[in-house]
């Protein structure tokens, strides 16, 4: 394998990667793969990319190295479009929506799920707000594994019923995420791998090093697809966070092997108003010891599901990452989100899930404070397809026209239209 070593991202513990790993032994840090880009420098250019295949897997020198015999698990992931919008000059949206199982969730799973194959796993479990669940579903089914996922009751229809038609196991849980992932932790202390070496395996959020390298690849797209040019800014929808975490990873690598420099663009997390731990933290700055850290948002609630996560395992690495960055976070309601979604769907003709949709309204506000300019060069994500959450947009638009009809009810008389 080309990979040196695994490294803990808050010790500096090293690993091997020989063997399936989760989270540091020492201190539970996320672990970071780590490659002798060294020896790639040079040899591995820019121009070598010319003519490849359009999916993620084109970037293999900086992904798990597999033998002659083994091929990665894909469905034709990644190089999504990076499209100029229409209405603001100098904003591109990477859309992810056009990635299988309509999510950026298909970049992580498909390096997860190689990897599980080829260290003979045979049985993959994960919590999932909804799309890393359809995501993890598919590419397990596509490499003759077992999947196990654990989801919000309330999750999105088509996410449900993906994950049944792809032949997962499937819990609803009447509680979101974190209590999804609470079980996915119990079951497997129960029965689980290392224990039990035919039983699951934690392929949770930064609970395994590859869904980052898979989520990495977003990096080097934006890189390429700007002509090597880093933009001044990249706004990206934050729930988990490992998007942002991949790509920045990404941006080390590449200057590394010396195809951009130590310019940076600014890394704006955009979350929901009422699950933001990410952004409350970062307006309250460092905790007494230095060390970055979120608290768990109670109540969380937001139709966006991939935003309704209390805490991020990763919080650390994000709020790190906003600092280094000069970057900033910045919420998004429901009602901005819906608008923003109609607003990308009739100018732009981007039919955006609703974590998207809140790149826009992070935008168009720090446009207004000044933080961006006219002149910056921004990314905007849309993470997903809103195809997969028409059950809940319909509910929001009906929830929406209530209430407005709500407040033109004055003394018993509704208001005209």
């Amino acid at each position: 394998m080309r990979i040196s070593y695994l490294e803990c991202t808050r010790c500096g513990e090293h690993l091997s990667a020989s063997s399936p790993q989760n989270v540091c032994p020492k201190d539970g840090g996320v672990l970071y793969v780590r490659y002798d880009l060294a020896s790639l420098k040079g040899k591995l250019r820019r121009e070598d990319l010319s003519g490849r295949v359009a999916s993620m897997w084109r970037y293999a020198e900086v992904l798990p190295e597999l033998s002659a015999d083994e091929k990665p698990v894909t469905l034709g992931e990644g190089f999504t479009p990076m499209l100029p919008s229409r209405q603001f000059s100098n904003v591109y949206i990477k859309d992810e929506g056009l990635n299988p199982t309509g999510s950026f969730k298909a970049r992580g799973m498909s390096a997860a799920v190689t990897m599980a194959k080829h260290y003979g796993l045979k049985k993959l479990a994960a919590p999932s707000a909804g799309n890393a669940g359809g995501a993890l579903a598919a590419y397990a089914a596509a490499a003759g594994i077992e999947a196990h996922i654990f989801m919000p009751k309330d999750v999105p229809l088509a996410n449900r019923m993906e994950c049944d038609y792809y032949g997962a196991h499937v819990t609803l849980v009447d509680g979101l995420i974190s209590d999804c992932g609470r079980m996915v932790a119990e079951r497997i202390r129960e029965d689980g791998w290392p224990k039990n070496r035919d039983g699951w395996f934690d392929v949770s959020t930064l609970k395994e090093p590859f869904r980052v390298e898979g989520k990495k690849t977003m990096g080097y797209e934006i890189a390429e697809q700007l002509n090597w040019k880093l933009p001044q800014a990249i706004v990206y929808p934050t729930g988990g966070g490992v998007g942002m975490i991949g790509m920045w990873k990404a941006f080390d690598e590449m200057e590394e092997l010396g195809w951009i420099g130590s310019e940076r663009p600014k890394m704006i997390t955009v979350q929901a108003a009422r699950c933001a731990p990410i952004v409350k933290a970062w307006e309250t700055g460092k905790s007494a010891s230095g060390i970055w850290g979120s608290e768990s948002w109670p109540n969380a609630a937001t139709f966006a599901a991939g935003l309704r996560v209390p805490k991020a395992y990763g919080d650390y690495l994000i709020l790190d990452i906003l600092e280094r960055s000069h970057g900033t976070a910045i919420t998004a309601s429901d009602e901005e989100i819906l608008a923003a979604m109609r607003q990308w769907a009739s100018v732009e003709g981007v039919f955006a899930a609703p974590e998207g949709a809140a790149s826009l309204v992070a935008y168009q506000k720090l446009r207004a404070t000044g933080f961006l300019s006219a002149d910056d060069t921004v990314v905007l994500f849309n993470t997903g397809s809103a195809y997969k959450y028409l059950d809940v947009i319909a509910a929001s638009e009906k929830k929406a026209g209530q209430a407005q009809t709500a407040a033109r009810n004055i003394g018993g008389i509704i208001g005209p239209y």
